[in-house]
């Protein structure tokens, strides 16, 4: 899988230790109410498009650069749906990596392209049924979105666990 300039220094630096990760996704809706999910190459996990900020770019580019590169579509970010993070949402790479994702979500609507998979990174991509996709694989951080994108839950961040000591 591909990584950034940014990302391979850094791991030079630090190994594969956990790192936390800002990171963008995109929420898609199609016309029939389908959410477009995409195959990652190196999970093969059923998962929104998205991936990590770069430095100096903001998440909204972010979120542009990394739809764009994962599926061919030009979208246009119209809300934020959260900002979402914890334990579900870290991930052990098959290199040994270790990241923790700090994950800002985006409404988006479509400004032109075909969904296409770009074949590095993601296998497929395609509009899905919430019947579809929960008979996919998905990666453990989903079911902590999935409530928010169906509207089942307006929270949208992820809920306190900790409190202060009495």
């Amino acid at each position: 899988m591909p990584i950034s300039d940014y990302l391979r220094a850094l791991r030079a630096k630090l190994g594969t230790d956990l790192l936390l990760m800002p990171s963008v996704t995109a929420v898609i809706v199609d016309g029939q109410g389908r959410l477009l999910m995409v195959l990652h190459a190196d999970r093969r996990t059923w998962v929104l498009p998205g991936g990590c900020i770069d430095p100096g770019e903001t998440p909204a580019d972010a979120l542009v650069r990394e739809v764009w590169e994962e599926t061919g579509l030009r979208v246009e970010p119209v809300r934020l749906i959260g900002v979402f993070s914890g334990p579900g949402f870290q991930v052990h790479y098959a290199n040994g990596d270790q990241a923790i994702y700090v994950m800002t979500v985006f409404s988006c609507r479509v400004t032109g392209g075909t969904p296409r998979p770009d074949g590095v990174e993601t296998l497929d991509a395609r509009y899905l049924t919430s019947e579809e996709i929960a008979a996919r694989p998905t990666p453990s951080w989903f079911s902590a979105l999935l409530p928010v994108l169906l509207g089942d839950e307006r929270r949208g961040f992820t809920p306190p666990t900790w409190q202060p000591p009495d």
